[in-house]
Formats: C-alpha cells, structure tokens, sequence
C-alpha cells in the first residue's frame, strides 16, 4: 500500500492554533526517497512540546504546521535503501526527523545524531530541498528511515508512542550518568516525570523520590514506584528537611520561576543536576556558590540518540514499563491540546486515529 497524496492532518495555521483552533486539511510532506519510511499512523502522544511550537514559544513556527512527535503506525511504503524496516512493521518516529548522517561530523559519526548542528525535528523544521517535516496529529508520516524504530511485540502502540519523546528523554540523562545504586530525585510528576519514575526504577535506581509542588499526585507517584515525595508548597522548609539527600535529580518541569537555589540543595557533594523541561522565559539566577561548596554538576539533556531508543524500547519491554496514558480520537486533538495545557492529563493523552488504514 502506497499513500499517494493524501496527506491530510490537524495544521496549526499561525500561533492562535494553540488555542483549540487547529485545521484539518492536506499538506504536502517532503518527496519520498529511497531513504525514507512512509508510515500509516495509529497512535501519536500529545507532548508539551507541540504547545511550545504551535504557539512559537521557542522559536519562530514555519506554519502550517502539524505537530505530534510521538508516532506509531505501520509502515506502508519503505525506501529501497531502508534495510532495517519493512512494510507491513509497526514503527514509531519520536522527537527527531534528520541530521548529516556524515563520517565527518563528530556527532553523527559516534551515533549521537540528537546534537548534529543539522539535526531537525520531526515537525517544524526545513529539509534541504525546503521541504517541511510534519508530525503525527495526521494520517501519514514520511520520515527519514534512520529516525524510523521497529516496536516491540511486547509493548503496546498506546504505551510506545510516549515513550518516543516523553521516555527517552528521562531515560537518556537516568542512563548516561548512571542511576543505578543512587538515590534519584524526579522534579515534577507529569508525562515526562511519571516516566522518570518509571525507567530510575527499571534503571536499579536504590531510591526514587518526587518532587512536586503539592501533594495531591503522591498517591499516583507510590503507585509507579516512588519511594518518597516532597511537596514544595506544602512545607517552607523542604529544601533544608532533605538537603543532601540525592545523588542525581532530573528536572521536567518547565517554569522559568523554579527554586533551582533549592533543589540544588537536596544534592550531595558531587551531585548532579539534570535539565529537561525547556522553558520558554530565562531562569532566574541563583548563587554560584550553591555550585561551589558542593563540587555539583549542573547539565541539561534534550531526547536522546537512536541507540538509545533503542535500548530503551527493550528496557520498557523487558521490565514491562506500564506508562500512565489515557487514549483519545484523532478528532479530539484540539480538545486533547487545552486539556493538558490545563494539566488534566494523568499522565500522557495518546491520539487513536480513528480511521487507521493499517491493519
């Protein structure tokens, strides 16, 4: 099956989309080459990312665009140089759709394709020819093959699809500086902290802890996992009841008025701090000296690279990683965007296209 030219999806036509206005109609995705994955798409994750973009909170949006970076579907068409997938697999994309791919870029040449100066992400950017990447709020997807991932049998398509950004980008920086044995502390308890809880336990982390503004999730965290939970608002003097407590904290909450001064505070000498969630203001300061005295490290972290995906796909299915979705029609996805801007998700909203044409 070949989708010819009927690429239709929900297009954000100007930064007034985010607010529930987003339009049905076709788009032209790039040509299709010999090195490309065209996918029949299933299941697509709502990210916080697609709000960022829809409204170009971190950049100027080259609208029409169709966010949605999360995808499942099965791939109905496969380039000739693609010798990984075959038509008729389940698939995914997550949150990145090119980089060179050259011997000479050092980044690209160690597998660490999410740092090419050329990378580009699944919707939003510009490919070489001008053409556009589009996402997954859409019946099809075409994609580069080398950004395409077969799923495992053992995961579900509602399960996987978060996991394409939302997964891997808590896993990434819990496996790059090593959770396992150490007592880790999750910022926030959204779609991207819930999977923080998740994978530091599949990780081996000795103890997970959850950091959130109130309470009223720490019955949710217990049940994923969470060995303890700090509610910031709920205590003045959290940050001083646990400092020096953690070994490594990865942050994914977004607000530009974080207490960084405070958490940093729950660090042991040599600690590690980890950014995921992008704010769209700059931080505030703080005191070097929260730095200092304590010899930590402060780091951000931003998806991850293809062998990672990779690994973590197995991971999720070897452990049986159970993510927290809650599944709504394609059709809803103006109202899918609103709700988690509102923060009702509990814990990733998932699109189901309701007219899949992949079975």
């Amino acid at each position: 099956m070949v989708a010819d030219e009927k690429f239709e999806g929900w297009c954000g036509l100007d930064r007034d989309s985010v607010h529930g206005k987003m339009v049905w109609q076709q788009f032209q995705p790039k040509p299709f080459a010999d090195d490309d994955v065209e996918i029949a798409i299933s299941h697509c994750g709502v990210c916080a990312s697609d709000l960022h973009t829809l409204r170009s909170g971190w950049r100027e949006t080259p609208y029409p665009c169709v966010v949605g970076h999360e995808i499942i579907g099965k791939a109905v068409r496969v380039g000739r140089n693609v010798t990984h997938v075959r038509e008729g697999d389940r698939v995914g994309v997550g949150g990145q759709a090119g980089s060179c791919l050259q011997a000479d870029c050092e980044h690209c040449a160690d597998r660490d394709e999410n740092h090419c100066p050329k990378a580009l992400a699944t919707y939003g950017s510009i490919y070489p020819d001008g053409s556009k990447t589009f996402g997954g709020f859409a019946r099809y997807n075409r994609t580069p093959g080398h950004f395409v991932f077969k799923i495992p049998d053992a995961i579900s398509s509602a399960d996987a699809a978060p996991m394409l950004c939302a997964g891997i980008t808590v896993f990434s920086p819990l496996k790059y500086e090593g959770c396992k044995g150490k007592k880790v502390g999750i910022i926030g308890l959204g779609g991207l902290g819930h999977f923080g809880v998740l994978f530091a336990k599949a990780l081996g982390a000795e103890k997970v802890v959850v950091i959130s503004h109130t309470s009223t999730k720490k019955e949710d965290a217990v049940k994923m996992g969470a060995d303890d939970f700090i509610a910031t608002s709920e205590s003045p003097q959290w940050a001083i009841a646990n400092q020096k407590t953690l070994d490594l904290i990865v942050s994914t909450v977004s607000t530009p008025d974080m207490p960084l001064a405070q958490y940093l505070l729950l660090l042991k000498v040599r600690g590690t701090y980890i950014q995921v969630g992008a704010p769209e203001e700059a931080l505030k300061g703080f005191n070097m000296f929260s730095i200092i005295a304590k010899n930590l490290k402060i780091g951000g972290s931003i998806i991850g690279n293809t062998e990672e995906i990779k690994e973590m796909l197995q991971i999720a299915a070897d452990a049986k990683v159970k993510p927290w979705v809650q599944e709504r029609p394609l059709k809803e996805a103006n109202d899918a965007l609103l709700d988690m801007e509102a923060g009702k998700a509990r814990y990733r909203y998932v699109m189901v296209n309701e007219d899949y044409t992949g079975q």
